[in-house]
């Protein structure tokens, strides 16, 4: 652990903020878009099929491995706490922006509202299920191999935590989600593998903005390779 001066305590805080902001807008925004799907041609050797809920989503998973290596497990956790709150909170948001009768000149009537947002509630739920096994596996699986290397090869935890956390992420929200019949079961396993190769292919190319970070952020206050931060 690396003890601070209280100014870097400060900007430690700032960073730390605007992280955990970052985090949670990336997770809200992914239950409120999730219904749209698109399809990607990836140089015809493979047609993905996803939610454009995944495209914000990698970035948690990049936000949770930057704080944990930098502030260590307990901040990580807190992040997660704080999103499943700012989830649950969004999803209660909509419901009483549904539940209001639109006016006559309302440019979105209650049909259309509801079309769009109607499912969020379910959407929240099977994301927060899957998130709340996801994030806090990744978060173990990362600190797991921090120990194991003595704070070496970062790329290492960064994808080994999260190819497996992203699995169970995309397998346990499409099983809930064709459960609650908002998707149809035949498209389970189109779903699961598209959704399961981006997010790997996502995290494989998020790892240099990792190290980035990383150095940036080690450079900023001092830190050697495999410290934290404590305050």
């Amino acid at each position: 652990m690396s003890k601070l001066t209280i100014k870097d305590q400060l900007a430690a805080q700032r960073i730390y903020l605007i992280l955990g902001a970052l985090f949670i807008a990336s997770l809200v925004v992914s239950n409120l878009i999730f219904q749209k799907f698109f399809y990607w041609n990836f140089f015809g050797v493979y047609r993905f099929e996803i939610s454009v809920g995944i495209l914000p989503y990698p970035i948690t998973f990049l936000i949770t491995d930057i704080i944990s290596e930098i502030y260590g497990k307990r901040k990580a956790n807190q992040i997660v706490t704080a999103g499943i709150f700012a989830s649950f909170f969004s999803m209660l948001i909509v419901f009483v922006a549904g539940a209001v009768p639109a006016t006559d000149w309302s440019p979105i009537n209650d049909g259309l509202f509801s079309q769009v947002f109607g499912a969020t509630a379910i959407a929240v739920l099977a994301s927060m299920v899957a998130y709340l096994f996801a994030q806090y596996i990744d978060i173990q699986i990362f600190h797991f191999w921090k120990r194991k290397t003595k704070g070496k090869h970062l790329w290492l935890r960064n994808n080994f935590s999260t190819f497996l956390s992203q699995f169970i992420d995309t397998f346990t929200v499409l099983l809930l989600l064709c459960s609650f019949g908002k998707i149809d079961w035949k498209l389970f396993s189109v779903l699961l593998a598209s959704g399961f190769l981006f997010k790997i292919m996502i995290a494989a190319l998020d790892t240099p903005f990792l190290y980035l970070a990383i150095y940036w952020l080690r450079k900023r206050f001092g830190l050697k390779m495999g410290e934290e931060i404590e305050y």
